[in-house]
């Protein structure tokens, strides 16, 4: 028989330590590639209309009431008589990226949001029903 009939084999050993290298090297590609980033564009957002409600809920009124905000949903003729400050004002608080929309219990400020964009939102509470602003990329 001579050499014709031996074969060379690979010990067992051998190709399971090469199967758990490639193992191995297969999920440490998986960690330092990664996945997707994150979308944080909702939680800018979030952030862009908390940081609005929150300076116009502590500026003082421009005519009557505790807060600016307490002062537009006292009555529906303040609404009617600071709409439009209250619009210029909200513009002025943003960067010029964005687009608004304030709703109050007697109307809305702002731009209609169109459907299916990320949006952003904060809600402050006055004694004359909850004001909510959103925001959005133009």
């Amino acid at each position: 028989m001579g050499d014709r009939g031996r074969r060379g084999q690979l010990s067992l050993s051998v190709v399971e330590a090469g199967v758990g290298a490639i193992l191995i090297l297969a999920v440490a590609m998986g960690f330092a590639l990664g996945g997707p980033p994150p979308d944080d564009r909702r939680a800018q957002l979030d952030a862009y209309a908390a940081d609005a409600a929150t300076v116009l809920a502590g500026e003082p009124p421009r005519h009557r009431g505790a807060t600016r905000l307490a002062e537009v949903v006292r009555t529906r003729a303040a609404f009617d008589r600071e709409r439009p400050a209250l619009e210029r004002r909200v513009a002025r608080i943003l960067p010029d990226n964005l687009l608004f929309r304030v709703t109050t219990p007697y109307g809305s400020v702002g731009f209609r949001k169109p459907a299916g964009i990320a949006v952003g939102s904060a809600t402050v509470t006055t004694g004359g029903g909850d004001v909510r602003i959103r925001v959005w990329y133009a």
